[in-house]
């Protein structure tokens, strides 16, 4: 009777890693496709073409088009994390920029998925989460400002807050008034200081 020999460790070790990489490229190309096209429009197929692998492997890990839709919002929400918390709670003038580069980075994006919110029930997740994100940092970077308020003053300077800051202040800048960057920049900076003040 032939006895079969453990496998390897580093044969597994090879094998996870292979196959992080592969779960990688495919949230990668989805998150991509999906920041470039409508929900609709987007196939598996096309994603799996992207990444390297077949439909089938995208389905194996993924479940549906909806589940890797998931997968590569939460890729998309940690980069969106790094780069708006860069700059220290108080350091205004910081989160400010960080926002601003965050905005020419990822603000068509943003805006396309908006249009959606209201036919594609993934992407009214992907805005909802998003939505909370912007909420939260706000909290984060306005919290000294917020504290000496309180009640409903609170509750109506936080409110200034989101909206000053929102994606689509920023697209009436640079989309609607066709601002450059810089001009953009500075103009949305002056917002949100007159509301902070």
């Amino acid at each position: 009777m032939k006895t079969r020999r453990p496998v390897r460790p580093y044969r597994m070790v090879a094998r996870a890693e292979a196959a992080a990489a592969t779960h990688a490229r495919i949230v990668e190309a989805a998150l991509l496709r999906l920041s470039e096209r409508p929900f609709d429009e987007v196939s598996l197929a096309d994603v799996a073409r992207d990444a390297g692998v077949t439909v089938q492997t995208v389905l194996r890990r993924f479940g549906s088009k909806e589940g890797l839709a998931e997968a590569a919002t939460e890729l998309g929400l940690e980069r969106v994390r790094a780069q708006r918390w860069s700059a220290p709670p108080g350091d205004v003038g910081g989160a400010v920029r960080a926002l601003l580069a965050h905005y020419e980075e990822w603000g068509e994006r943003s805006l396309r998925f908006l249009a959606q919110e209201e036919r594609v029930p993934a992407m009214r997740r992907v805005v909802a989460v998003a939505r909370a994100l912007h909420h939260e940092w706000v909290d984060h970077v306005f919290a000294g400002r917020l504290a000496r308020e309180r009640g409903a003053a609170r509750a109506r300077l936080r409110a200034r807050l989101v909206a000053v800051t929102d994606v689509c202040t920023w697209k009436v800048l640079r989309r609607d008034l066709g601002l450059d960057a810089r001009a953009a920049g500075a103009t949305f900076r002056e917002l949100v200081e007159a509301v902070a003040r």
